[in-house]
């Protein structure tokens, strides 16, 4: 089987792409298949990579000939929070820091996957939040260091 040994970002004459969800896209090394090609058929591949990342939209996977796989995020149900102010939008983040839950931290907004408990709290501390279909990119984390692919979040 062939292998992606690595990523690229802004990916460029992909010879397939493959749509994964949040928690697909966090991974080193798994059995994966592409999406569908015009003529019907699929690639298989073994991601292979030194260590787990957080593959972005529009990434690629480079594969062991040189030919590359994109990345394309899957829309998944998330609540989009948005406050009065960015002071009262930076108390609901340490609110949802404060709780360990993985966020998508936009200039205005915040994105979080649907939790009805997090929702009451949210909206009782003064939040909006809808439901939206978007693809979901949470921060790396402290230790991960910022999400840098050369494109704004």
């Amino acid at each position: 089987m062939i292998r992606a040994i690595s990523v690229t970002d802004h990916c460029h004459d992909p010879i397939a792409s493959i749509t994964l969800d949040e928690t697909a896209r966090h991974r080193r090394r798994m059995a994966m298949t592409s999406d569908r090609m015009a003529n019907g058929s699929t690639i298989q591949f073994l991601l292979d990579l030194p260590q787990a990342v957080l593959l972005r939209h529009g990434d690629g996977l480079k594969l062991e000939d040189g030919s590359v796989i994109e990345v394309r995020a899957k829309p998944e149900t998330l609540y989009e929070i948005t406050a009065e102010s960015p002071a009262c939008l930076l108390v609901l983040a340490w609110h949802i820091g404060n709780r360990h839950l993985a966020a998508d931290i936009r200039k205005n907004t915040i994105r979080i996957r649907p939790d009805h408990v997090i929702k009451a709290m949210l909206e009782g501390l003064g939040a909006t939040v809808i439901e939206i279909e978007e693809p979901f990119n949470p921060e790396g984390g402290a230790y991960g260091g910022l999400p840098d692919h050369g494109h704004e979040h």
